[in-house]
């Protein structure tokens, strides 16, 4: 019979034999969910780096071609940026309403045929081109996070012009410029009413809701949430991460805005605008739209806005509800 020193003996050998398995088993699953993290954490600079390390050249369009007289405007932003737009006047103005466009197309000037409809409605114009956009100055996109300078380069610019004294300013944007446009109004005290189509509630939900969009599984999607901030932070500075639409739609205190969508948007997701909505309830004017219409107004109809009837009544409507006479 064996003793039990002998006994004890083998067991502590057992256990030092088991020893080196788990650590090595523990440095596995250590190595493993670090390149896991690594992996995740490079898809947002992966993807995302091409679509705001440029500037963006278009053709503009000719005021001309839409039947408006335009005057050049130049404008430049706090931060030094020099911005082209354009101003279209109406006589004796109930409003001014400021148009901003998406972050890779089309160029502002494709507005000029809302801006027409602006002013034979009796509401002016000024179609800014955002920053590293078209001949605007620039070489980033900030995926208007920024962007809320240009807007306010133009507030300023229309408050420092008498003839326009104590005339509403409506902050109107499409996509990026939704998103824009929203945030601006959170931002700048002297904007009056916000019309935002197509907007994004945050880049981080835009991301994830477009990798859902292409089949990739939600929790899969939800995880790049983080990954996509931390890029942001390190692209555009910690602080501007507080600049987005879902926080900066809370500070509309009371004033209008029209938030429009189509429920099939495949490039910024219907989720969005649910989102949005959500946010603030109660405290906005929606227009929805079936089937895929990023710029909500119906594609063939876009140069003439005023031909979608269902459209254009709903931002009319809006327009002279609050600031009509």
């Amino acid at each position: 019979m064996k003793s039990s020193s002998t006994f004890s003996n083998l067991y502590i050998r057992r256990v030092k034999r088991k020893k080196p398995v788990k650590k090595i088993i523990t440095i596995i699953v250590i190595i493993l969910t670090a390149v896991i993290i690594a992996a995740l954490a490079a898809i947002p600079p992966l993807v995302m780096k091409e679509i705001i390390h440029l500037h963006v050249d278009f053709e503009e369009k000719s005021p001309s071609d839409f039947g408006v007289e335009a005057e050049e405007v130049w404008l430049t932003t706090e931060d030094g940026i020099r911005l082209i737009s354009w101003e279209v006047k109406a006589h004796d103005p109930k409003g001014i309403v400021i148009f901003l466009s998406g972050i890779h197309n089309p160029s502002v000037t494709a507005f000029f045929g809302h801006a027409k409809m602006m002013a034979e409605n009796g509401y002016s114009s000024l179609l800014i081109e955002m920053r590293s956009h078209g001949r605007s100055e620039g070489d980033k996109i900030y995926i208007g996070t920024r962007e809320y300078l240009d807007t306010k380069a133009g507030v300023e610019y229309i408050k420092g012009k008498p003839e326009y004294g104590d005339v509403p300013v409506i902050v109107f944007g499409v996509s990026m410029g939704g998103a824009t446009a929203i945030n601006s109004t959170g931002e700048i005290p002297d904007i009056d009413g916000l019309i935002s189509l197509s907007a994004f509630s945050t880049a981080q939900d835009l991301f994830s809701d477009t990798m859902i969009g292409m089949g990739v599984p939600p929790v899969i999607a939800a995880i790049q949430k983080p990954f996509v901030k931390l890029y942001m932070g390190f692209e555009y500075g910690f602080g501007s991460l507080k600049i987005n639409p879902l926080d900066e739609i809370k500070k509309l205190n009371g004033r209008p805005a029209l938030l429009m969508h189509s429920t099939e948007d495949s490039q910024v997701p219907y989720s969005s605008f649910e989102r949005l909505i959500a946010a603030v309830p109660g405290q906005i004017e929606t227009f929805v739209r079936a089937g895929d219409h990023h710029f909500v107004c119906r594609d063939e109809c876009f140069k003439e806005p005023w031909t979608d009837e269902e459209y254009a009544g709903a931002v009319l409507s809006f327009l002279d509800k609050y600031f009509g006479d």
